[in-house]
C-alpha cells in the first residue's frame, strides 16, 4: 500500500478557509438569542418583495422593534406548514416565474419524498447554496482536520447522489446536493478524491458500487464520507462478492467489462486506473491472511468514517462496529436533510451543532405535538432545555417558512451559549430504515389500488420496519380467509411496485438493495379486534386507542405476529 502523502496544501488552505467560518459560528453561537433574530430579520429582508412576501406582510413583520414583537408578528402572519402548503409556489418557480418564494429562481431542487406521490421539489437558492452548502461546508472539512490532523495524508471516498437527475419544466436541474458540491468542490479537495464524480452517474447500483469499491481499496484512504451507514454495509457486500475480481482489475489497471458502465464515464474513469500489481498481490495477500477482507485491512489508515448515529441507524452500525481499525473516529454525519443542512458535529459526540446566523428555528415541545396547531406554544432556540424533545419548524434563505421538519430532535450540551440537538426519529407516520421515508398514506394507498387491481379486497392491514433484516414486513387480513400465501405475496409484490413509484426515495433504496423484498403475512380473522383487546388489557385506554398502519415498533410488531395464518 501507498505511503501516507505530504498533506500541506488542503491542511492550510481548509485550515484558512474554515477556520475562519468557524469563528464567525462560534461568535454567533456565543449569543444565539441575537443571532436569531438577526437572522430572521436577514431573510425576511431578503424575500420581502416578493409573491410570498407580500402575501405575508414581511415589510411590517420587519417593523417590529424588538425580537419578542418581531416573532409575535412573524407567527400571525406565517402558519406553521409542511411541503404541500409551498406547493404551488414552488411550482411557479419550476414553471420559470422568478421572486415568487424568494428573489431570482433556484439554482436547482433536490428532490425527495413527500406524503403523496408526487416528489417534494426544494428549491435550493444562489444564496443558500454559496453560505449553507459553501461557508458551512468548509468548516465541515476543517472539523475533520481539527480531530484527526492526518485525515487528508491519503485519500477520500465519498458515497454521494447523483449531480443531475433530470429538469424542471423551465430547465432548472434537479438532483443531489451531495453530487453537486461533490462535483464543484476545490480542485485540492477534488485530488483527494479516490473517483471522479461521474461515477455517481452509473444507473445500476452492482455496477456503481462495484466501481466505487474498485477504485477505493486499491489506494490508501483516510476519511469515507456517506450519510447512511447502510450505505457502507453494502459497500462492504461489492467487496465481499467482487474481491477477487477488483484484484484482477487492479493488478491489469481495467475497470470490468462485465459491469453495465457506460463509455463515457468509463472514459472519466481512465486517469484513475493503473496497473498495479503490487497493490494486487498486497490485497491477494490479506484474503489469504484474514478470508474476509475488511476495511481495517484494506484502508488501515483510516482517520474518520462520517456517517449517520442518528434515528433508525443503531442497527446498521452494529453491524459494522469491528470493520474498521482501533482508533479511527466513528463520527456523526449531523443532522441533515434534503430540505435544510441544519448544523454540523464538530466534535467526538453525536449531537449537531446548529448554524444560528444561517437560519431561522422554531420548536414545539414533545409533549405539546399532540395538541391542536392552534393551542401550541413555539420556542425560540435559547429557549430548549437539554434532555428534553422537541419537533423542530426551520426558516431558510431557499423559500421554506416555519417549516416542519417532522423529526423529534433531543437537546445535548451546548456549542457555546446554543444548544445542540440529536435527531432521535421521524415522525406523524412516517417509517424510514435507510433514507426512504415511507408514509403511512403511501402504504394506505398502494394497499387499497392492489385491492381493486386484483379484487383481494382486505378487512385490516398493517405494515411494520424490520430493521435487522432491513425490509418491511406486512400483514393483511383479507376478508376471503381461503386466501392462499402465494396469493397474498402476489398482493404484496403489487403494494411494492405502487410504493416505488409513489415514493422515489423508497424506489432508490429498493433498487440499491439497502431495503429488501418486503414480507407477506397472512392474518386470522378479527386480527385487530384481538390486538385491541391485548393492548387493553395491558392498560391502553379503549376511548384513546389508535394505530398507525405503518410502524417501526417491535412492541406491536409482536402482538401480529401471534395473530398470523400459519
Amino acid at each position: 500500500m501507498e505511503k501516507l502523502g505530504n498533506s500541506f496544501v488542503p491542511d492550510f488552505l481548509l485550515g484558512m478557509a474554515g477556520g475562519i467560518q468557524y469563528l464567525k459560528l462560534k461568535k454567533a453561537s456565543k449569543n444565539p438569542r441575537k443571532s436569531q433574530e438577526k437572522t430572521l430579520r436577514r431573510i425576511l429582508s431578503y424575500a420581502k418583495d416578493t409573491v410570498y412576501g407580500k402575501e405575508h406582510d414581511f415589510a411590517w413583520i420587519l417593523e417590529a422593534q424588538d425580537d419578542t414583537e418581531l416573532y409575535k408578528r412573524y407567527q400571525e402572519k406565517v402558519s406553521a406548514q409542511d411541503y404541500e402548503s409551498l406547493r404551488g409556489y414552488v411550482e411557479r418557480h419550476k414553471n420559470g416565474e422568478s421572486d415568487i418564494l424568494f428573489p431570482g429562481k433556484p439554482v436547482m431542487y433536490a428532490t425527495t419524498s413527500g406524503t403523496t406521490k408526487e416528489p417534494k421539489w426544494i428549491p435550493i437558492t444562489k444564496e443558500y447554496m454559496g453560505s449553507v452548502y459553501g461557508k458551512m461546508t468548509k468548516v465541515w472539512l476543517f472539523n475533520f482536520l481539527k480531530n484527526r490532523p492526518k485525515v487528508y495524508k491519503g485519500k477520500i471516498i465519498a458515497v454521494v447522489g447523483t449531480p443531475v437527475e433530470g429538469y424542471a419544466p423551465d430547465g432548472t436541474v434537479f438532483g443531489s446536493v451531495s453530487g453537486v458540491t461533490r462535483r464543484d468542490c476545490p480542485g485540492f479537495v477534488k485530488k483527494l478524491y479516490t473517483n471522479p464524480f461521474e461515477v455517481y452517474e452509473i444507473k445500476d447500483y452492482t455496477a456503481r458500487y462495484y466501481t466505487i469499491m474498485r477504485m477505493g481499496i486499491e489506494l490508501n484512504t483516510t476519511l469515507c464520507v456517506t450519510a447512511n451507514p447502510s450505505t457502507v454495509l453494502e459497500m462492504q457486500n461489492t467487496v465481499d462478492k467482487y474481491y477477487d475480481l477488483m484484484c484482477d482489475d487492479i493488478e491489469r489497471g481495467t475497470l470490468s467489462e462485465t459491469m453495465d458502465i457506460p463509455a463515457s464515464i468509463r472514459e472519466a474513469c481512465a486517469p484513475f486506473l493503473k496497473p498495479n500489481p503490487e497493490r494486487a498481490a498486497e490485497l491477494r495477500g490479506l484474503k489469504q491472511q484474514y478470508g474476509r477482507v475488511l476495511p481495517k485491512h484494506y484502508w488501515p489508515d483510516m482517520q474518520i468514517l462520517n456517517v449517520w448515529h442518528c434515528g433508525n441507524t443503531k442497527v446498521y452500525l452494529d453491524k459494522m462496529k469491528d470493520f474498521y481499525p482501533e482508533g479511527m473516529l466513528n463520527q456523526e454525519f449531523g443532522y441533515f436533510a434534503s430540505e435544510c443542512r441544519f448544523g454540523l458535529v464538530v466534535d467526538d459526540t453525536d449531537y449537531t451543532t446548529l448554524f444560528p446566523h444561517m437560519h431561522y428555528y422554531e420548536f414545539v415541545a414533545e409533549e405539546d405535538l399532540e395538541k391542536d396547531p392552534k393551542d401550541r406554544r413555539f420556542l425560540q432556540l435559547y429557549e430548549l432545555q437539554q434532555g428534553k424533545r422537541y419537533c423542530p419548524f426551520v426558516t431558510t434563505f431557499a423559500g421554506l417558512y416555519r417549516y416542519d421538519m417532522n423529526d423529534l430532535l433531543e437537546v445535548g450540551t451546548p456549542f457555546e451559549n446554543t444548544p445542540r440537538v440529536f435527531m432521535i426519529q421521524k415522525i406523524n407516520g412516517i417509517v424510514t430504515m435507510t433514507g426512504e421515508k415511507l408514509h403511512e398514506r403511501q402504504f394506505i394507498n398502494a394497499v387499497h389500488d392492489a385491492e381493486q387491481a386484483l379484487n383481494m379486497p382486505t378487512k385490516f392491514f398493517v405494515g411494520f420496519a424490520d430493521m435487522e433484516l432491513s425490509a418491511y414486513h406486512f400483514y393483511y387480513e383479507f376478508a376471503d380467509q381461503s386466501v392462499s400465501q402465494a396469493d397474498a405475496e402476489k398482493f404484496t409484490n403489487y403494494v411494492d411496485e405502487v410504493l416505488k413509484k409513489e415514493n422515489i426515495e423508497y424506489a432508490a433504496k429498493r433498487a440499491s438493495f439497502r431495503v429488501k423484498d418486503p414480507l407477506t403475512h397472512r392474518l386470522v380473522e378479527h386480527s385487530f379486534e384481538k390486538f385491541k383487546e391485548e393492548c387493553i388489557k395491558e392498560g391502553a385506554r379503549d376511548g384513546q386507542f389508535k394505530i398507525l398502519l405503518l410502524m417501526q415498533d417491535e412492541k406491536r410488531h409482536a402482538k401480529f405476529k401471534k395473530l398470523v395464518i400459519e
